[in-house]
């Protein structure tokens, strides 16, 4: 219940509208106290002792605290669901903020379901209990302390007898609380497996359309939707259980009252105006008592989902501002791998703890060590799975080095802020994402006050803007979700124009015109030339012209540079650069230039 604990601080800053509720909620409970006295005085004195005016007045009375108890039931149900929502709206824009913030090799290994199903489901059912299942408890706790001190003022001998089916009832209570918290840990579980099943299915419905994989697809889905409803039939069933059990104590309860009651009336040592009361006292106690039931199950699931909410919050990104990073200046573009090693979760210098040694196969890279000059082009050259795309994370600290360290201009780059570090950084990536809204919005997603002007220039450099012209729009033409209605050479020379429109001082394409023609191609590399002067660029590239081109090539093989300088020196002393030239490039050797019709 811990996490519960946790989730109450978010009430701090609406300390008013909670305090206003339990107020509220204290009145209620003591009009509902109230109405079995005013009931016995309303039977014994108005009508055993036929009585009209006390009979007039008392039930006046009943009907006045009828109004108050709804009045500030309705201020304590008001002011504690704006409470809930209120915190409801700070958890997901912490939760937001956190998966923003977290590296990527957090959400590499994250299902996506999950996460949305923490930020949504997990914080409804959070949400849910703070504005209805606290108040609730409160509530049932007010009337249990009350009901049981009026029945003790009222009769003890009688309330005693009651009071022993309660330990029975609590009993019941905490075995099913017991019972229904792993089912409801499942429930929420299971939830976020279909949720991941709903989002992959829907990234890629092209994909199970071209493939014919409906009827697999909605097997696959209809198998996890089976395992959800099992498991909440199972928490019905447990529920289902305990609430008759619950309701058959309360019951011995009345039972014992109207029987050992009766005889006292007969007998003359109670009213039977008290009997009345006690009775009313007592069905106010099975009340809550049934309450606490279904609020235990309320909170079993808050607390629940509440630890999976803090799962997310206190997970420590391993890529973060160091104690006292600084600003990054402004650079050059000078980028120096120094002896890095990198290995996906290996933490730094694990390898270097002679007792604990790590194996050189769990590394991507190894001891990579090579110097970019400001304003080279340095291509990444290398088979499949040879770390080209990890060099280039490194560079922006999408992850951190194992051992080693990668500086610009001299300084490391865990030494000073993500922000400005990233800031002076252009990042072309391979999978080619755009945001639902207009092409200008996409193009100025990194400099939301760019001019029109500004956004204009880079696409024309970007040799997007005659496309772009073309669309029913312009500029604002609205483009679907993931950049749907565009070609792929389109999304990525949008994308290209998105990293140019920030000036970066460092350049980062990674396979950036794989999805062009030949021709689009020279037009992008064409103006790449003019605007990578003064940058520095780092390319994945699968085109001969772009290696051609650099002025820098570092070849890679399992993990380590074994060859670097230019096309013409590699070619002359390097093997196994000649031999990747012939299979990714067709033995292409020498630049065929592309003929453009002007």
């Amino acid at each position: 219940m811990s996490s519960l604990r946790r989730v109450l601080t978010f009430l701090k800053p609406y300390a008013a509208l909670t305090a206003g509720a339990v107020v509220s909620l204290a009145l209620a409970a003591g009009a509902n106290l109230a109405t079995p006295h005013v009931l016995r005085l309303l039977i014994d004195q108005g009508i055993a002792e036929r009585n009209p005016g006390a009979l007039m007045w008392l039930a006046a009375a009943l009907v006045g605290i009828a109004l108050v108890r709804g009045v500030f039931s309705f201020t304590s149900g008001f002011w504690s669901e704006k409470a809930s929502q209120a915190v409801a709206y700070d958890l997901r824009n912490a939760l937001f903020a956190k998966i923003q913030g977290l590296s990527f090799s957090y959400h590499d290994r994250a299902q996506t379901g999950q996460l949305m199903t923490r930020i949504t489901s997990d914080v409804e059912q959070v949400r849910t209990f703070i504005g209805m299942g606290l108040l609730q408890l409160l509530n049932a706790l007010a009337l249990i302390i009350g009901c049981i001190g009026a029945m003790l003022l009222l009769n003890w001998q009688l309330a005693l007898l009651t009071l022993l089916t309660i330990p029975l009832m609590v009993g019941v209570i905490g075995f099913f609380m017991n019972v229904v918290r792993p089912l409801f840990d499942e429930i929420q579980r299971r939830l976020g497996a279909l949720n991941t099943a709903l989002q992959e299915n829907l990234a890629g419905v092209r994909v199970v359309q071209a493939f014919a994989r409906e009827p697999y697809e909605r097997q696959r889905y209809t198998a996890l939707n089976q395992r959800l409803l099992d498991a909440n039939l199972r928490s019905i069933r447990a529920m289902s259980l305990a609430f008759p059990l619950i309701f058959f104590i309360g019951n011995l309860g009345t039972l014992a009252i109207v029987w050992f009651g009766g005889y006292r009336v007969i007998g003359g040592a109670l009213t039977i105006g008290e009997l009345v009361a006690f009775n009313t006292y007592l069905a106010l106690l099975i009340m809550p008592l049934m309450m606490l039931g279904m609020i235990m199950a309320q909170l079993t699931r808050a607390a629940v989902s509440a630890e999976r909410v803090f799962e997310v919050l206190d997970v420590e990104s391993d890529v973060h501002d160091r104690p006292g990073a600084r600003p990054l200046p402004p650079i050059k573009g000078r980028v120096a791998f120094e002896h890095v090693w990198f290995g996906y979760g290996v933490k730094a210098d694990d390898h270097m703890d002679a007792r604990h040694p790590v194996r050189e196969e769990k590394y991507i890279l190894k001891d990579v060590s090579f110097v970019a000059e400001p304003g080279q082009t340095v291509a990444i050259l290398g088979r499949t799975g040879a770390g080209k795309s990890t060099i280039i994370n490194l560079i922006p600290r999408f992850y951190d080095v194992s051992h080693g360290r990668v500086t610009i201009d001299g300084i490391d780059v865990r030494d000073v802020t993500l922000e400005s570090l990233r800031a002076q950084i252009g990042i072309v990536l391979q999978d080619t994402t755009l945001f639902s809204g207009s092409v200008r919005d996409n193009i100025a997603y990194g400099r939301p006050d760019a001019t029109d002007a500004d956004i204009e220039a880079v696409a024309r450099a970007a040799q997007a803007h005659e496309f772009i012209t073309a669309l029913p729009n312009g500029y604002n033409t609205i483009i679907g979700e993931r950049g749907i209605g565009l070609s792929g050479g389109q999304k990525q020379r949008i994308a290209i124009a998105r990293a140019l429109l920030r000036d970066p001082r460092i350049l980062i394409l990674d396979d950036s015109t794989s999805s062009v023609d030949a021709e689009t191609e020279y037009q992008i590399q064409q103006a790449l030339e003019r605007l990578m002067e003064g940058r520095t660029s780092f390319v994945i590239a699968q085109r001969i012209s772009t290696v051609r081109r650099a002025d820098l090539i570092l070849l890679l093989e399992d993990g380590r540079i074994v060859a670097q300088g230019a096309h013409e020196e590699l070619l002359a002393t390097s093997a196994l650069y000649g031999e990747i030239i012939d299979s990714q490039f067709g033995g292409v050797r020498e630049e065929t230039p592309v003929m453009v019709e002007r």
